[in-house]
């Protein structure tokens, strides 16, 4: 599921992007570096890893807001915050009228930067123990904002949502609520002794044969195929315009 959201964000972003092609390898990195703090975090879940969970995190969200921002046309090296630092001196505490470049984006990504940082704030004081769901959590969180995103800066941008792409947004959204109903009916926990997690085990409710889990899986399997034919008709309405009149966001 972290693989899965993490090219579901790449892929929007290479739609309004597709001169933009992240290495391969650099990508799987990344994820593989996701997986493996996940790994540590169920392993070690200490208050030194929330610590420096945390301020990853928040850092990790400031450059994706910063790219998106500025749409790519901007470099993190070593002098960038010293760049900053001169920007904000000169341009922003100089100015007496001052706004955005571009104010709707501004708007959207300060939103999702505050429901980030307030989810980096509830890891670092609650410390939840299933440190791999609320990982998770947050990666789900992000792709539905960066939907969100895409779509409010679609309709800003004059653009049209076709009206099969809807029923498939709405369809997605309520087999989506549906499996996390039944992914929340938990009947197991890893975090126990087997025989105490088979002291949660329920009687079968599908058949007589499937438990909540087992439809939770079926049930996300269709939502990840709804969700990724709404990727894939999402731009419908630009086949015949001109790529370099689509607007970039």
């Amino acid at each position: 599921m972290y693989i899965i959201g993490g090219l579901g964000m790449l892929k929007l972003y290479q739609k309004r992007h597709p001169d933009v092609n992240p290495n391969a390898y650099a990508a799987y990195m990344f994820f593989a570096g996701v997986i493996f703090m996940a790994v540590i975090g169920v392993v070690y879940g200490t208050k030194a890893f929330w610590g420096l969970f945390t301020f990853v995190y928040i850092l990790a969200t400031l450059f994706l807001n910063m790219e998106l921002y500025y749409m790519g046309r901007w470099s993190f090296d070593l002098k960038v915050f010293k760049r900053a630092y001169v920007m904000l001196r000169t341009d922003y505490l100089q100015c007496t009228d001052c706004k955005p470049m571009y104010t709707s984006r501004f708007v959207l990504l300060t939103i999702g930067n505050l429901v980030n940082l307030a989810l980096a704030l509830a890891g670092a004081i609650y410390q939840p123990q299933d440190f791999a769901s609320f990982l998770l959590g947050i990666v789900i969180s992000n792709l539905l904002i960066y939907f969100g995103f895409y779509i409010i800066m679609k309709i800003i941008s004059g653009e049209k949502i076709r009206f099969l792409t809807c029923l498939l947004i709405l369809q997605s959204a309520a087999v989506w609520a549906a499996a996390l109903y039944f992914f929340l009916e938990a009947n197991t926990s890893w975090q126990k002794m087997p025989a105490e997690s088979r002291a949660q085990n329920r009687p079968c409710v599908l058949l007589g044969f499937y438990d909540t889990h087992d439809i939770w899986h079926f049930l996300s399997a269709v939502s990840l195929f709804c969700s990724f034919i709404v990727l894939l008709v999402l731009d419908d309405d630009l086949d015949y315009v001109r790529r370099d009149q689509i607007a970039v966001f």
